[in-house]
């Protein structure tokens, strides 16, 4: 796309099976579907270990794990190198680690994740208005309870 490139600072673009944008300073919608539903056990497995990096390597805006899929906001701090940290390498960390664990627990084969997570910058407030309301009311929209803070795999930033 002509222009693109100017609108980010260092901004480049790599493919695995999708394509993946990336720059500094923005902030991103990434979400993944599961192979098959986690129960809560799992949910909270995969939660935790997507919220160790907090703070650290990302600051999330939103994270909500479903049974079907989890979707999260975030932008990624700098390593100490200056460059940002790689979100796939944070994301997959984490997806191999809970799967380690709901592998354990289950006695299957093979995590209950698939591979490549789409991720998106977000490109304007309205986008991410959107991006963290269509979050933040998922668990609501699926079903899974009336009010999404009592969602207990649902982390808003700056909520309790």
């Amino acid at each position: 796309m002509p222009g693109v490139a100017k609108r980010w600072t260092n901004f480049h673009v790599w493919k695995g099976k999708l394509p993946h944008w990336r720059a500094d300073g923005v902030t991103y919608f990434v979400t993944f579907r599961h192979s098959r539903e986690l129960d809560d056990d799992e949910r909270r497995i995969l939660f935790a270990h997507l919220l160790r990096p907090q703070a650290r390597r990302w600051d999330l805006q939103v994270l909500c794990v479903l049974p079907k899929m989890t979707e999260l906001i975030f932008t990624v701090r700098q390593a100490a190198t200056g460059r940002p940290f790689e979100l796939s390498d944070i994301v997959e960390r984490a997806k191999k680690k809970a799967g380690k664990a709901i592998v354990k627990k289950t006695g299957e084969r093979w995590p209950p994740f698939f591979n490549e997570s789409f991720d998106r910058i977000i490109r304007d407030e309205s986008e991410f208005k959107e991006r963290w309301e269509a979050v933040v009311g998922a668990p609501c929209i699926e079903g899974l309870t009336q009010e999404p803070e009592s969602y207990d795999t649902l982390f808003v930033h700056g909520h309790a």
